[in-house]
């Protein structure tokens, strides 16, 4: 049997999953990443703690697994996009904290580069907005405040990374540099045309270029292993940030294919093959995972509170005692009655980008029930998913191509089988649930098995993909847009004020 290892550094942990050739999970190991929150507004991690948990994790596995690492054939990283590691070539040690996707601290820089009229610009390059949430601003802002590191960094002493390339540096004793084209073209410094840092986004945020990692399409021979770290040197073949390795994971290699994670937040990807498409719809573009040179994109839009309305029924209203009461507790109702909850608790993002609203619960009556706001609140999800894949559907029709046909789900919630039914339902086409639902980690084990020769082609990967539970509409598309028509009048009654 030919095994694969994939690593999956996350915000809130580190894991380490072992897949057979035929995608199926044979052990996984997961350790807690502590969070650091200096003051309001700001994340970090420490970077060394992301290499001791992930390394813990990855010699786990394989003991649960009871294989050697000489039975690996390659290992796949995915990774916690945008966030920000800085560290000393020679040392091998970070200047500062990593700081983390999340972090806001950089919006004043962000500001300033609207104000002076580049967004237009940096969104035509790199296909991304103008914000903090992107590596680029985070980068110039470790170089102007950590002491002596900006002339560090000027004399070659310095070495930037997303976390794939800090684990990598890591992985091989500080043998490679390197990124990915899926990572490269989250910092806002990428090309995605040229598949090249850009010499004039780089000058802009005054960067100097020794400090760029290399970059490799995402299935690559990235390096070695260090042979003493997991007892045998394993070729690093597949490297993507984790929302482009789950559209991989998920199969979706062909303009069109879409698919949503439901997590804390929302992701939803859609592949657009090799057109770049700027959206006319709130969405940003960005470069899929690539299993070779060529470039490919994908549009992408994000929910900022999906499964976290859940958490906060639990924490918040203290309306049930654990996460998985949610589904026995919505469907106490048949219906909302009613009711509808928009959880914009950080504002809300695509399509909307209404930053100052806020949530709210409208349609209460006095014979309103927990029931009905837990059906709501899971309800919120399927209609902010929905919102996005019109959205996206508007902007391929738009570029001359067609609507999306299914919609391909993974994530935690995505086990919920009443949201699923209901995004069937809003969305009118088919949701399908693969039979692993651990896609982020499955997508870079089948990059790493791409360029290790496990498999011959994308379209091996297809056939190998498998769907668990396919939802199929059962709402007229007349009632369908009416509750759309609902929901969006809820969204514009948050942001009246």
């Amino acid at each position: 049997m030919t095994y694969l290892l994939a690593l999956d550094q996350g915000t809130s942990s580190s894991r380490s999953i072992v897949f057979d050739e035929r995608g199926h999970i044979v052990a996984q190991a997961q350790l807690e990443l502590p969070q650091i929150y200096p003051q309001p507004g700001w994340v970090e991690h420490d970077p060394l703690e992301i290499w001791r948990t992930q390394i813990a994790t990855a010699r786990d596995a394989l003991a649960k697994a009871g294989i050697a690492a000489r039975d690996i054939r390659a290992v796949g990283i995915t990774n916690q996009r945008e966030t920000t590691v800085l560290w000393n070539r020679q040392t091998g040690l970070p200047v500062h904290h990593a700081i983390v996707w999340q972090d806001r601290r950089a919006e004043p820089a962000c500001a300033q580069l609207r104000e002076q009229g580049h967004a237009a610009a940096i969104q035509t390059k790199t296909g991304l907005l103008v914000d903090a949430y992107f590596s680029g601003t985070k980068l110039q802002w470790l170089l102007d405040h950590v002491p002596g590191a900006r002339e560090a960094a000027e004399r070659g002493e310095l070495a930037f990374g997303t976390v794939d390339s800090w684990l990598m540096w890591k992985l091989t004793h500080g043998k490679v540099h390197v990124t990915d084209v899926s990572n490269a073209s989250r910092t806002m410094l990428f090309n995605v045309h040229t598949n090249q840092w850009d010499d004039e986004l780089l000058a802009l945020l005054r960067i100097p270029k020794a400090l760029m990692p290399e970059v490799l399409p995402s299935s690559a021979h990235f390096g070695d292993t260090a042979a003493d770290l997991l007892g045998h040197a394993i070729r690093i073949g597949g490297v993507a940030g984790d929302q482009q390795s789950a559209l991989f994971g998920q199969a979706c290699f062909t303009a069109g294919m879409a698919k949503n994670t439901y997590g804390t937040g929302c992701f939803m990807l859609m592949h657009t093959g090799g057109s770049f498409q700027t959206s006319q719809n709130g969405l940003l573009t960005t470069s899929a995972a690539q299993a070779t040179a060529q470039p490919e994109f994908a549009m992408e839009g994000s929910v900022f509170v999906g499964g976290a309305v859940v958490q906060w029924l639990r924490d918040g209203l203290r309306a049930i005692s654990t996460s998985g009461e949610v589904e026995s507790l919505a469907q106490s109702v048949p219906d909302s009655g009613g009711v509808m909850m928009v959880p914009a608790f950080t504002g809300l993002g695509a399509p909307y980008w209404k930053p100052d609203a806020r949530g709210t619960i409208t349609g209460l009556t006095r014979g309103t029930t927990l029931g009905h706001i837990a059906r709501a609140a899971l309800e919120s999800i399927a209609y902010q998913s929905a919102a996005l894949l019109l959205a996206m559907s508007r902007d391929a029709v738009a570029a001359g191509g067609a609507p999306v046909s299914e919609l391909r789900v993974d994530g935690g919630a995505c086990i919920n089988d009443l949201l699923m039914q209901f995004q069937a339902d809003l969305l009118g086409i088919p949701v399908v649930r693969p039979a692993v639902i651990e896609t982020t980690a499955l997508g870079a084990a089948y990059l790493a098995g791409l360029s290790s020769g496990v498999y011959r082609s994308t379209d091996e990967l297809s056939q190998l993909w498998r769907a668990d539970r396919r939802f199929v509409p059962t709402l007229s598309s007349a009632r369908a847009q009416e509750l759309m028509a609902n929901w969006e009048h809820a969204v514009r009654q948050t942001t009246a004020a």
